[in-house]
């Protein structure tokens, strides 16, 4: 006969943050804080959230619509600093591959 072996779940430090899921009001926000200039680290710690969450709400992979949503408010919120905000879309670009002349260093 087999033992069963009990696992006991792990513990959280008193210092961890709850898991939670982000809203659209989060979305909003989370746009108006990159326009503020809000660091990543600063806003993955407010929202106790992995900073890949916050690339699928600015590449608009979640919360489709929330840019736009984001400006509106952010022109409620902050009038005078609407002519000063890039509301453009980033653009991502491919890092090239490695280049083949490099390979010729080698021999």
């Amino acid at each position: 006969m087999q033992k069963r072996i009990r696992v006991a779940p792990p513990k959280l430090s008193q210092f961890a943050m709850p898991v939670r899921r982000l809203t659209e009001k989060d979305a909003v926000d989370i746009w108006i804080a990159r326009w503020l200039g809000i660091r990543l680290k600063d806003l993955v710690l407010r929202y106790g959230c992995d900073p890949r969450r916050l690339y699928e709400i600015w590449w608009e992979e979640r919360f489709i619509g929330s840019r736009k949503m984001a400006q509106d408010a952010f022109a409620e919120r902050h009038p005078a600093l609407t002519d000063r905000v890039d509301f453009s879309r980033r653009q991502r670009f491919a890092r090239p591959g490695p280049n083949p002349a490099q390979l010729a260093l080698f021999e």
